[in-house]
């Protein structure tokens, strides 16, 4: 692939199975590699011989996992590359398609292969069962829907990523706005406000006809893989083994129980220090004391910079990782016109290396989102030598413990980016942050399970339904007057479009890292040795096991919430 932002990567040293400088961007290259290993399935007579079989379907898989990764960075590099578009489209729309039912058959081949049940059950006991799984799941009348689903998804992120104002006279993207709302200027930040919202809201009926067409095609697949409604599909599809909506619900009474009234406290706080009569939402982001908004750096050279320090005295294991990604360049960072909103990291399958995206513009939240998606890389690093490709990865719930336990223990470190006062300042700033986002991941999980348990459901109705759990969750703010802007909010969260049912596991992994960052305040030693054992175990073990491992409790009811919710109170004292 062309038009990437780094070199092309090594991957001979890990294949056995493929010809070095296979075309995995041409089916007729492609489809003879599925029917060497369909024919190679019925010459496994040993359990060894089924074991070999395994990793030459992992090493095809990672493949073609690499190749469609290559094309989504590329593509959301540069949305407004034309040939950038064209080559993800293509990958989407002709090689994807073809490739899961070839999936799909060599998962029914292994589920009914006579020597699977003497394969290690301790080894293999995860992938076994996923495998079961997917054969389950699958409908060869899904593929053409998903492809759909993928196409919108992609004209959603290309809409918000071409999104700009001009403010102030010069054109800017929404996402570059977000640092006047960190303005003591109040009028500023209102007016910066009122301009990126507006701009949304110009597009309301793009968005709302988007959702609803992903909307129709995600109650299609449910369907057709004989589910009553998508909700009970997608919980099945992304494999969550260990809880169900119950256990959701739990959560969702839990923070509002226990975090809803300390929202409400820091909201009081703030609005008091402000000496305002309420607050309105664009008094949430600037420093309540009314001082300039933290800036943490100039450039994105300065933000590696002064990240890489925070590493080298966090773990030597870490500081050589988040070195060699540079190296590589393996991190795009700016924000600038074009790029697709919001960040990630993406793991090259097949040679093994994660890549970093971001939107960053100069504000503390990009330190942050740094720090969280090098907890990622580190953790694919963390399981690189793992030759089964199911094994690369762990559930959701885990993979963000990574991240975000690696915000709370970097955070330690902020002093790389500022004096004293401004590190206090910004870990409070960060502790807020994760007392603010439990209530919205809460909001955002509790309008996905409405959303997909009432099928043809109307614009109108929608909006009353996010409304109300709005009111639930969203504290003492003041949307008098904004009511077009607060019954759309849910635009802005591109996992309602993207990922449907993917954000819960926010919630649930920030439970973990709060519990890694209480081992730390003990043992900081002993608390990373942990977090670096769970790492190591990719996904080869079931969730409430990598948990375990990280020295955590897998359970999200009021019982775990309310003894962190006292930490949380305690350390915010302290960063004063």
């Amino acid at each position: 692939m062309t038009l990437l932002p780094f070199e092309p990567l090594p991957t001979a040293p890990f294949r056995r199975f493929l010809a070095p400088g296979s075309d995995l961007g041409d089916w007729t290259s492609i489809a003879p590699q599925f029917d060497r290993l369909e024919r190679q399935a019925s010459e496994c007579l040993t359990t060894e011989a089924l074991e070999r079989w395994l990793m030459d379907w992992s090493e095809l898989t990672a493949a073609l996992e690499e190749e469609g990764s290559k094309r989504y960075i590329a593509m959301t590099c540069r949305t407004d590359d034309v040939e950038a578009e064209a080559a993800y489209l293509r990958f989407v729309e002709e090689i994807e398609p073809r490739t899961k039912p070839r999936q799909f058959l060599l998962a029914k081949i292994f589920t009914l292969h006579p020597l699977r049940r003497t394969l290690p059950p301790a080894r293999y006991h995860v992938f076994d069962r996923a495998t079961a799984l997917q054969v389950r799941l699958f409908r060869d009348e899904n593929v053409a829907l998903e492809t759909e689903e993928a196409r919108v998804g992609q004209q959603y992120q290309k809409v918000c990523g071409g999104l700009t104002v001009v403010f102030r006279g010069e054109e800017r993207t929404l996402a570059q706005m977000g640092r006047f709302l960190e303005e003591p200027d109040r009028d500023l930040r209102e007016a910066a406000w009122r301009l990126s919202a507006s701009r949304r809201l110009a597009e309301k009926d793009v968005f709302e006809d988007q959702f609803e067409e992903l909307l129709k095609w995600r109650h299609q697949i449910a369907l057709n893989a004989g589910f009553q409604d998508y909700r009970d599909y997608a919980f099945q599809m992304r494999g969550r083994f260990d809880y169900g909506p119950e256990e959701c619900f739990r959560f969702h009474e839990a923070i509002e129980k226990e975090i809803v009234p300390l929202l409400r406290e820091l909201q009081e706080a703030r609005r008091c220090s402000l000496m305002l009569p309420s607050l309105r939402p664009w008094d949430l982001a600037v420093d309540p004391t009314n001082q300039a908004p933290l800036a943490p750096f100039q450039n994105e050279a300065e933000m590696v910079e002064k990240t890489q320090s925070i590493f080298d005295r966090l773990d030597p294991e870490f500081s050589q990782d988040f070195r060699r990604m540079r190296d590589l360049r393996l991190l795009d960072l700016e924000n600038r016109k074009g790029k697709a909103p919001g960040g990630y990291q993406s793991t090259l399958a097949e040679s093994r290396l994660p890549f970093i995206f971001m939107n960053a513009v100069g504000v503390q939240r990009d330190v942050e989102t740094l720090l969280h998606e090098a907890g990622h890389a580190f953790h694919a690093l963390a399981s690189r030598t793992e030759d089964l490709l199911a094994y690369r990865s762990a559930p959701i719930e885990f993979c963000e413990v990574a991240s975000m336990s690696m915000e709370l223990l970097g955070g330690e470190f902020l002093d790389a980016f500022y004096s004293t006062a401004d590190a206090c300042r910004a870990r409070r700033d960060h502790l807020e942050g994760i007392v603010e986002v439990f209530p919205w991941i809460a909001t955002v999980d509790a309008f996905q399970h409405w959303l997909y348990t009432h099928p043809g459901h109307t614009r109108s109705e929608r909006c009353a339904a996010w409304t109300a759990v709005l009111g639930r969750f969203q504290g003492d703010v003041n949307w008098e007057g904004l009511g077009d802007a607060h019954e759309r909010l849910w635009h802005r969260q591109l996992h309602l479009f993207l990922h449907p049912f993917y954000y819960i596991e926010y919630g649930i992994a920030q439970l973990g890292a709060l519990q890694v960052w209480q081992q730390a305040k003990a043992n900081r030693q002993e608390a990373v040795a942990h977090y670096k054992a769970a790492l190591n175990l990719g996904g080869s073990r079931p969730l409430p096991e990598l948990f375990q491992a990280a020295g955590c409790r897998f359970d999200f009811s009021t019982e775990t919430v309310k003894p962190l919710v006292a930490l949380l109170r305690k350390e915010l004292a302290k960063q004063i």
